[in-house]
């Protein structure tokens, strides 16, 4: 049942009855925009804080880390969690850290040895406080044959400071050729990939 209006054939509307159309915005529509408004200005409000101090977009920048993570991959970084203590930095984690001998550049690597660990490398193989390490990550193709530390010793990870390896062994500059890094220069944990679409998903 249609109140105050009636359509023809060619379904024009024809007013009937007392109601006016007033040329003025009614208060609703008023009320409705600045709502709009408000509710984006939150929503951008809340995507600053995100980026600013929770997760950070980065692009990877060479192979290292294959097949984790490839070149020009786009990921998100917990900035948050390492940052105030909410979360330790354990084995596994994927880290983005300032690079130790020229703090301007930032490599991505995965954490091998926490302080207090005992590593080794024999011909490829980690070995974490005497243990063989079982690292499904890193494909048959891009390991390498490489042994750390020089005096085939077990070398312990200082306090305050981590042991990094690329995912990809044979192209990675890592821990192996510059030491270990410092918990002051690790800023980030990789947690999230968003580009390209076909490996779009939770990092581990």
């Amino acid at each position: 049942m249609l109140d105050n209006a009636s359509f023809d054939s060619q379904g024009d509307v024809h007013a009937s009855g007392t109601a006016e159309i007033s040329g003025r915005p009614s208060g609703g529509r008023i009320r409705n925009a600045l709502s709009w408004l408000r509710d984006l200005a939150f929503s951008v409000l809340i995507a600053v804080v995100l980026i600013v101090f929770i997760y950070q977009p980065v692009k990877v920048e060479g192979t290292s880390m294959q097949p984790t993570l490839s070149d020009k991959e786009r990921i998100f970084i917990n900035k948050f969690t390492y940052r105030f203590g909410l979360g330790g930095i354990e084995r596994g984690d994927t880290v983005v850290f300032w690079y130790p001998e020229d703090p301007s550049k930032s490599y991505i690597k995965r954490v091998i040895g926490v302080p207090g660990d005992r590593i080794r490398i024999d011909s490829g193989q980690v070995f974490v406080n005497d243990r063989p390490l079982v690292e499904d990550y890193v494909e048959e193709d891009f390991k390498d044959q490489m042994s750390w530390p020089a005096t085939h010793r077990d070398k312990a990870v200082p306090e305050g400071e981590y042991f990094v390896l690329g995912d990809h062994r044979s192209s990675s500059s890592d821990s192996r050729s510059w030491g270990f890094v410092p918990r002051g220069n690790i800023y980030g944990k990789a947690v999230f990939a968003y580009w390209p679409l076909q490996k779009l998903g939770r990092l581990h």
